[in-house]
C-alpha cells in the first residue's frame, strides 16, 4: 500500500507541475482574442487536470476514484488539445510548444492506463 500512495503523491505533483508549465505557457500567449481565448481555456482545463486528480486520491470508492479519473483524463486531452491548436495557429512556436505537449499526452496515457488497470481488476 505504501508503494501505491507514494506514486500517487509523486503522480500528483508531476500533474500539478504540467498544471504550472501550462499556464506559464498560456501567459506567453499574445494579447489577441484568440490568444485570450485559448489562455483561459489552457488554464482552466491544465488546473483542472491536477485538482481533479488530487480529489481522486481521496475519492470515498473505487467507482468515484474511476470517474475523477475520468475527468482528469478528459482534462488533459483538453490541454494537448489547446497546446496542438496553438502550434497550429503559429500562436507560439513547435519548438517552446512540444516539451509540455509530450508530458501530456504521457500523463494521459498514465491516467487511461491506471483507469483501464483499475476496471480490469474487476473494480468500478
Amino acid at each position: 500500500m505504501e508503494g501505491r500512495i507514494t506514486d500517487r503523491r509523486e503522480l500528483a505533483e508531476r500533474v500539478k507541475q504540467f498544471a504550472h508549465r501550462c499556464v506559464k505557457l498560456a501567459l506567453a500567449l499574445p494579447e489577441t482574442p484568440l490568444g485570450r481565448h485559448i489562455q483561459g481555456q489552457l488554464i482552466r482545463c491544465s488546473t483542472g487536470a491536477a485538482a481533479n486528480y488530487r480529489a481522486a486520491c481521496v475519492a470515498q470508492s473505487r467507482a468515484a476514484w474511476v470517474a475523477k479519473l475520468s475527468i482528469v483524463i478528459e482534462e488533459v486531452d483538453e490541454s494537448c488539445f489547446w497546446m496542438e491548436f496553438i502550434v497550429d495557429e503559429d500562436l507560439l512556436s513547435k519548438k517552446r510548444v512540444a516539451p509540455l505537449l509530450a508530458e501530456g499526452e504521457e500523463l494521459r496515457r498514465i491516467f487511461v492506463a491506471a483507469r483501464h488497470t483499475t476496471k480490469g481488476n474487476g473494480k468500478s
